[in-house]
């Protein structure tokens, strides 16, 4: 008996990524990687799965519940699909005391998370981590912000920015308004909430969390105070001059603050804001994400200090500060907005070299060789079809350009060269076939070839 047939499909908040929108995902990949290069940070790989043991304690219970769990009968470890990039870097830390300190780090790789799917949302997503390990120092921070603000600007964003804040202010916080360490996270949760609600939401939500209308008068003093970053700063500090925890967070912002200025990054890219808060319980000090303007699909960027997390895994901790860049977000932002280059086209192909008759097979197939070791990414026509298939193939794919060679152009060691959205045809020699390819394209200044 046959076996049933199998519908085919993918689980819920997965997804196949079809090669025209993977060479966009390159585009931005490689260009994420050239940026982290350039500042010095090195590539590294991790597992997919870890020990479950590597991953549980370290993100609060209400993410850890979104965790995916793997079992193989045979075996007697219990395993985990990660989660994020920043836990497994933390046991390779631990794991591997001799690396030079600070340890720069970058890692794109798929993460895995039980969530609800939505725009921007997948149960299987990439993340493109940038971390410093072994260093205190704020400017470790700034230069995590810098990358931000490098890697966007370099895609073409905008109206973006990278909203900074710290652990410590927010801690201060709820000693300034009188809310006890255990009501924190229903403090935290409800100013986060400021952009979406706005602030009489936020103080309806604080009054039913028990806060007196005092209270809440002075924290929405603060989380509404208006100006430069450096004036905020100066703001709080004159207000939590009475909380030492506090005012550390706001030296650290004041310090981040001067590096960036230094670093080139424009004040009308980050904002400081009291009322950014980050869901993950491992942060520690600076915290920053990134949100645009339009479309409205939550933070693109998400980070900060965890100076703790590898102290999790060895009685020797280490300093840490890093930050997540939300690749699926940043190319759904790109492709709504149109904002890919036009080289950045539907196919990798370049040049479809034709096929005429078995007589001129061999000088196609020599040809295609040609500009593929001239660095043109070049595809030979398979089939033995008629030209008008093979062109309506090419155009199907949106190949730009295609080489026809029949008996004709063969017997005089030439090639018909067309540009198919052009409508532009040519016979040039066979040896001019390369500079006449990149004299188009720079003609038309489109970038189809390098």
């Amino acid at each position: 008996m046959a076996p049933a047939k199998v519908q085919p499909r993918v689980p819920r908040g997965m997804r196949d990524i079809l090669p025209e929108q993977m060479i966009k995902r390159q585009y931005v990949m490689d260009l994420m990687r050239q940026v982290f290069e350039s500042f010095g940070f090195e590539p590294l790989q991790t597992p997919v799965l870890e020990l479950k043991e590597t991953l549980m304690g370290k993100y609060g219970p209400e993410a850890e519940k979104l965790i995916y769990y793997a079992q193989h009968v045979q075996g007697s470890e219990e395993l985990a699909m990660r989660y994020d990039l920043s836990v497994p870097l933390s046991r390779v830390s631990a794991m591997y005391r001799d690396l030079p300190k600070p340890f720069k780090r970058y890692q794109m790789a798929p993460v895995w998370r039980a969530e609800r799917p939505q725009k921007g949302r997948y149960r299987e997503f990439y993340q493109c981590d940038v971390d410093i390990v072994g260093s205190d120092s704020m400017l470790a921070d700034a230069e995590i912000m810098s990358v931000i603000y490098e890697v966007l600007n370099r895609l073409g964003f905008r109206q973006f920015r990278i909203l900074l804040n710290n652990r410590k202010i927010l801690t201060g916080l709820g000693s300034y308004v009188g809310v006890p360490d255990e009501q924190l996270g229903g403090l935290y949760r409800a100013i986060d909430k400021l952009d979406k609600i706005g602030a009489e939401g936020v103080k309806e939500e604080l009054l039913s969390n028990g806060l007196s209308h005092e209270a809440i008068a002075r924290l929405m003093a603060l989380l509404t105070a208006r100006g430069s970053n450096r004036e905020l700063l100066a703001e709080l500090r004159a207000r939590l001059q009475d909380y030492p925890r506090a005012l550390a967070g706001v030296a650290e912002l004041e310090e981040i603050v001067e590096a960036l200025g230094a670093l080139g990054v424009p004040e009308s890219a980050y904002q400081v804001t009291f009322s950014m808060v980050r869901g993950l319980d491992y942060y520690t000090g600076p915290i920053y994400e990134t949100v645009v303007d339009e479309p409205k699909i939550g933070s693109i960027t998400g980070g900060g200090r965890y100076d703790e997390l590898i102290g999790l895994f060895t009685n020797q901790g280490l300093p840490a500060t890093g930050t997540s860049l939300g690749i699926e977000r940043i190319i759904d932002v790109m492709d709504e907005l149109g904002m890919f280059p036009p080289q950045i086209g539907r196919t990798v192909v370049q040049v479809l070299v034709t096929r005429f008759d078995v007589a001129s097979l061999p000088a196609s197939l020599q040809v295609a060789t040609e500009l593929r070791r001239a660095g043109i990414s070049t595809e030979l026509y398979m089939e033995d079809d008629a030209l008008g298939k093979q062109i309506r193939y090419a155009v199907r794919k949106g190949v730009p350009y295609l080489v026809i060679l029949g008996p004709d152009e063969a017997a005089n060691d030439q090639v018909t060269l067309r540009h198919l959205a052009r409508g532009e045809q040519e016979t040039v020699a066979r040896a001019e076939l390369v500079s006449k390819l990149r004299q188009w394209a720079s003609a038309g200044q489109t970038g189809e070839l390098l």
